[in-house]
């Protein structure tokens, strides 16, 4: 593939730098990557989780930053997946299951957050 189409797309390469971009080359964003050194040396320990593929690449992550110890915080409605049955059993899955290890939240309750502490 060529490297132009693994660049950040025009919209966000204005971001980077000053943001960092640490590439995921795994299902988690923690395999093979600086991630999870990265977050420690920034006294990281709290996720805020959105993405694509709920069911492969979001739940891989998830599981992967539990097992670290960080606070996984899930986005809800900022999750998608290519499989619909399976982003809704990822779902349940996340409210029942993993009720103890993460926390769901909708988008819209995340800004109001973010307002609030500002």
């Amino acid at each position: 593939m060529p490297s132009s189409q693994l660049e950040l797309v025009p919209a966000l390469r204005r971001f980077a730098p000053p943001a960092w971009v640490i590439d995921k080359p795994a299902y988690s964003a923690f395999t093979g990557s600086a991630l999870a050194s990265f977050l420690s040396e920034k006294g990281i320990n709290t996720l805020v989780i959105t993405g694509s593929e709920t069911d492969v690449c979001v739940l891989a992550t998830v599981l992967n930053a539990v097992d670290l110890g960080f606070r996984v915080v899930i986005v809800e409605d900022a999750l998608c997946s290519s499989f619909d049955a399976g982003h809704d059993a990822l779902m349940t899955l996340y409210r029942n299951r993993f009720a103890e290890q993460v926390e769901l939240i909708k988008a819209e309750e995340l800004t109001s957050l973010w307002r609030e502490g500002s």
